[in-house]
């Protein structure tokens, strides 16, 4: 078990107790690591193996064996476990409220902020991901170029014009925001993925064409939250061994 301590933290005068069972290939793990980061909320960290059944003593954490989950005590909830990642997340960031996520009454403007942050992450999450899941799914190079098309041409349509006043986070913020936290580990892999060869290189190029999301991964991509559990040869190591695994099992026999 390792401990990870930021300085400063956002406690709001608590003083949170944080294990935080993750593995740091998961891109869904990935997203809590950022919020907690961004939150300069101290952490013990537990890697769970992936590679294998999850032992017993983690289904009992959580049920379902996956990662993240967390076991969460301030003075007032003791042991509470939160699993799923947005949910980790969003929990994080409503229990210490931050430049990540206002307070629902903290303003006027508050609740407006948090639709507008909830509505980037659902249209992320529902019509972006899945075609990069995709993308690495292609066989021949044709089949590569039209699904690196096809994500291009949703992250055209669905995201570009929910980025035109990022200044150069979501929403005009100057700092990270939950938007960000929830999908920057699949920004990040994206582009590894496509520089790595894993997805049509054609990719990159159309997607520098999309000049409010080009900005906005730039910067998302280069925060230290964002990059400080990221091990690049690590990820593309194992997505290659993941993708001919699957390739294998598709072939004849």
């Amino acid at each position: 078990m390792a401990s990870t301590a930021a300085s400063t933290p956002v406690t709001n005068g608590l003083s949170p107790k944080i294990t935080l069972y993750t593995n740091h290939s998961c891109p869904f793990a990935h997203r809590a690591h950022i919020t907690l980061k961004e939150l300069k909320l101290p952490y013990e960290e537990v890697i769970i193996d992936l590679d294998r059944p999850r032992d017993e003593w983690y289904l009992k954490v959580n049920p379902r064996g996956l990662v993240p989950s967390i076991s969460f005590s301030n003075g007032v909830l003791n042991s509470e476990i939160i699993t799923e990642s947005a949910i980790v997340s969003q929990f994080l960031a409503d229990a210490f409220p931050s430049h990540l996520l206002p307070a629902s009454h903290a303003s006027p403007t508050a609740a407006l902020t948090r639709a507008r942050i909830a509505f980037f992450f659902d249209t992320y999450s529902t019509k972006v991901i899945g075609k990069m899941f995709e993308a690495l799914r292609g066989t021949t190079e044709e089949e590569k170029e039209a699904k690196a098309d096809e994500f291009v041409a949703v992250v055209e349509k669905e995201i570009e014009p929910l980025l035109k006043d990022a200044a150069p986070f979501f929403g005009g913020s100057d700092r990270m925001t939950l938007a960000e936290c929830l999908t920057a580990p699949f920004v990040l892999r994206m582009h590894t993925y496509a520089r790595a060869g894993l997805i049509h290189s054609s990719l990159l190029a159309k997607l520098e064409k999309l000049p409010h999301y080009t900005k906005w991964q730039e910067t998302v991509t280069s925060q230290e939250s964002v990059t400080y559990i990221w091990d690049e040869e690590d990820i593309i190591r194992r997505t290659k061994a993941r993708l001919e695994k699957m390739s294998a099992a598709q072939k004849p026999t």
